[in-house]
Formats: C-alpha cells, sequence, structure tokens
C-alpha cells in the first residue's frame, strides 16, 4: 500500500463493553487507524508479517493493514461519516470505515487468529456483522441477539479463527436499512493457506450498492426500497468506476458481493467465465459451466474465473440497463416521437433548467451533456470513448486486456488501438427498396381481455 495515501491518526484509548476478553496489554497498544480518502484504486498490500499470500485488488478502494500480535493479527475499523465521490462532479455525505465507504477489504489467511478493534464515531449506535464467516455466536455482531450495541464513542473487539477460505462481506447488524443505505459495508478475504490452491493471475474484488441521492443533495435517502437513481460498484459510478486491467493469457478472478436490494445479472463481453466461488465456498470443477451472465442476488458472492485471451476494452457491467445509467428520473415520461419545438419553449421560460427526454430517443441526453445540470448530480448517460459517447453510467466499466504488462501494473493502458480491418464501419446500400414478409391475417381471431392485478406498484 502507498503510505503517502495513509492519513494516520493519534492512538485512542478503549471505552466499552469488549466482546472477547484480551490482556490488558493487547488494550493498551490498539493498532493505529488508518484511512485513505484517495477513491481510485490502490495497489494490491502484499503481506510483510503472518503467512503469505497473492492479494486482491479492491476496484475503487484498499485493503486494511494489520498489526501482529503474539501470533494474532490485529486489524482496527472505524465506523464514521465519510464524504464519497461518486463520479468526478458528484460527491455524497455517506458512512463507512477508515474514510471510506465501502471500507477497506479485509485480508487474512485460512487459519488465522483474527482480532478486530472496532471504533464508533457515528452518531448512533452500530455493529459488525461478518458475513459468510463460521465463528462464535457471540461473534455475529447481530446487536441484542449476540451482542450488546456499539454506542457513539465506544470501541469493541472481536475476535476468531478465519476458519474457511473464501470470499466474504461486513456490515452492521444495527439500524441495518439506514446504515447499509448509508454506504456501510466492506470486503473480506480468507486467502487459502496452499497458495497453490486454485492460483490467478490478477485477483479482483468489489461490492454492489446503490443510493437514491435527489440532484443538488448529498445525503442518500435511506427510506428508498427499489427506486434508487444511482447503481453503484463500490460506491462508484460510472464514469467514476477504474477500468480493470489485465495481461493478455492472464488467469483472472473478480469476485462480486451484492449488498443492494434486488439481483444484478453481471455480464462480461468477449470473454466467457465459469463461477468458481460462492459465498458458502469454492465450487467443485465438477460443478461448473461455462457463462458470459451470471445473477448475483441480494446478500450474495460470486467469483468468477476467465482466461483473458482476447486483446481489447471489452465492457463489463449489470444487464440491467436501467443500472447502467445515472441519476435517472423515474416519473419522466416518453417523449419519442413528440414534437417538443414549442412546448420547450413555454417550459423553459418558467422552468428554465427543465431538460425533457428527447424526441428521438434518450440518446439525445448524451449529445447534450454540455447542458447545464442541477448541482452535485452526474448526466445519467456519460463517459467518453475512442468513437465518441459511451451512453453509459451506473454499474459499467471495461475488462482492458493488454500485452506487456508488468506484474503489478494495474495502471489505465488508455483507448485500445485496434488492428487495421477489425472495426465495424459503415458501408454504402440501397436500401429503397426492401422486400417484407406479409403479415398474417387476424381479422377473425378472438382475443379475451384480462385485467391486470394492481396494488404492487414498484415490485
Amino acid at each position: 500500500m502507498d503510505r503517502r495515501n495513509f492519513f494516520r491518526y493519534a492512538g485512542m484509548g478503549v471505552a466499552g463493553v469488549a466482546v472477547s476478553a484480551v490482556s490488558k496489554s493487547a488494550l493498551a497498544a490498539l493498532p493505529e487507524i488508518i484511512s485513505v480518502d484517495a477513491a481510485s484504486t490502490q495497489q494490491p498490500l502484499f503481506p510483510k508479517t503472518g503467512r503469505q499470500y497473492n492479494p486482491v485488488v479492491t476496484l475503487n478502494g484498499w485493503s486494511l493493514p494489520w498489526k501482529m500480535n503474539n501470533g494474532v493479527k490485529e486489524f482496527h475499523l472505524v465506523a464514521e461519516p465519510v464524504v464519497r465521490e461518486i463520479a468526478p462532479g458528484m460527491v455524497a455525505n455517506l458512512w463507512g470505515y477508515n474514510g471510506q465507504s465501502p471500507g477497506p477489504t479485509i485480508e487474512v489467511v485460512e487459519g488465522d487468529r483474527v482480532r478486530i478493534f472496532v471504533t464508533n464515531r457515528l452518531p448512533e449506535r452500530t455493529s459488525i456483522h461478518w458475513h459468510g464467516q463460521r465463528l462464535p455466536n457471540g461473534m455475529d455482531g447481530v446487536t441484542g441477539l449476540n451482542q450488546p450495541p456499539i454506542e457513539p464513542g465506544k470501541t469493541f473487539v472481536y475476535e476468531f479463527e478465519a476458519k474457511r477460505p473464501g470470499t466474504f462481506m461486513y456490515h452492521p447488524h444495527a439500524d441495518e436499512m439506514l446504515q447499509m443505505a448509508m454506504g456501510m459495508m466492506g470486503s473480506w478475504v480468507t486467502h487459502p493457506k496452499n497458495p497453490s490452491f486454485m492460483p490467478v493471475d490478477r485477483d479482483f474484488i468489489f461490492l454492489l450498492n446503490a443510493f437514491d441521492i435527489e440532484p443538488g443533495s448529498y445525503t442518500p435517502k435511506v427510506n428508498t426500497m427499489l427506486n434508487f437513481n444511482l447503481w453503484t460498484w463500490n460506491s462508484r459510478a460510472f464514469p467514476g468506476i477504474d477500468p480493470i486491467v489485465v495481461n493478455k493469457n492472464d488467469r483472472v478472478r473478480i469476485r462480486v458481493g451484492n449488498l443492494t436490494m434486488t439481483n444484478h445479472p453481471i455480464h462480461i463481453h468477449g470473454h466467457e467465465f465459469e463461477v468458481t466461488g460462492t459465498d458458502g465456498g469454492w465450487v467443485p470443477k465438477t460443478a461448473r459451466w461455462p457463462e458470459v451472465t451470471t445473477d448475483v442476488a441480494v446478500g450474495q458472492m460470486r467469483a468468477i474465473e476467465f482466461k483473458a485471451d482476447e486483446l481489447g476494452d471489452w465492457a463489463f457491467h449489470c444487464h440491467k440497463s436501467h443500472h447502467t445509467m445515472n441519476a435517472m428520473g423515474h416519473d419522466v415520461p416518453t417523449m419519442i416521437g413528440v414534437k417538443q419545438d414549442d412546448l420547450m419553449k413555454k417550459i423553459t421560460n418558467l422552468v428554465p433548467d427543465y431538460m425533457p427526454m428527447g424526441k428521438t430517443g434518450m440518446s439525445e441526453m448524451a449529445e447534450m451533456a454540455g447542458m447545464p445540470l442541477p448541482k452535485n448530480t452526474l448526466p445519467m448517460m456519460a463517459g467518453i470513448g475512442p468513437f465518441g459517447e459511451l451512453e453509459m453510467g451506473g454499474m459499467f466499466t471495461t475488462v482492458k486486456v493488454r500485452e506487456g504488462l508488468a506484474r503489478n501494473d494495474y495502471k489505465d493502458p488508455g483507448n485500445f488501438r485496434h488492428p487495421s480491418g477489425t472495426v465495424a464501419h459503415e458501408v454504402e446500400i440501397d436500401a429503397s427498396d426492401i422486400k417484407r414478409m406479409t403479415a398474417p391475417n387476424t381479422s377473425n381471431v378472438k382475443f379475451k381481455a384480462v385485467k391486470p392485478v394492481t396494488g404492487h406498484e414498484g415490485h
């Protein structure tokens, strides 16, 4: 980890109830609080103490360093309000851990004894649930059921053995709907104790999350159930999501966890993958099959793997089309085919910033990218590529496959240079006389109208 990105705080005293008993010497020397405010992808954290492993790369995030204390790996998480850049031009007032939403990824090795100090700097009580972990019941983090709440200003400690290798998450189980809607979550990776088990060349991880932030405001609407207007990966929306940069012929693993309130079909272009891991563990080879899309349901985690053997900039995104758009207005009427010239003049006299859906479709919105937007929001479709507007947003990025990258080179290599003759292009044809099939005669067909069931709009 680049230490220049760290903001180190003075050590804090410990107050509150300890979830597990630790020695006085351990409490007197807490791991220092390490915070990162950069919204870009940080370099992987290679272990300097403890057992070795092949680290993950957190997309638009980082991994939390630890301190070894008598053979125990100690971390310090701080639950606190944070300011997160969703994409250039928009920031949000969120809650998270150690300066970020989501919080830093925690990486350990199967069999490690782990001790995590959690300090609460929020204005209300909290806790942490270690999603998917095998651990003592009193460490599971459900407020009232497994532990007392962590009150503001207090510090708790969780301690357990990382028994099962795989990909997990952490999030509150106190005022859960509000705190998760504010961005409180993070990733956890338990590496196998055998480094040669299912090795990959590049290993990425991120969480799916979503927010409802009105244009011009900065704080999410926490009671929204489904109609979110910002669909994000690690609290970033395209074009703020970094590319996934890999070497040609790399074996690539991408780990995805879903903490939104709906499912997400995650789709890659140009390659096939296999689902090799779930929240329950690794998938045996005999149970895998090739896919280009896998659905990640609420509370689930999926690890996919593929060989990056096709050069290029390949789209990687959620396949729900409204999840690849930003700052959506759900009540905007469809205006396709409607002449709006006179109407626009009348409305803009009353509402100068009025921006309707285009007559020919939403591509007009991308073409109007230079038009002023309300304060602190993002255009619905954004991003510029080598051939013009990408017309994407939200849960979208690219997998950039290149040749000759250094092992730990994750920098954006820029746009792909297509070999001659490999780009789709316009051709001249005469389409004036198109023969069409004759439609069947349906004049004698009887139809029965059925009234639709109502009362569950939005579900």
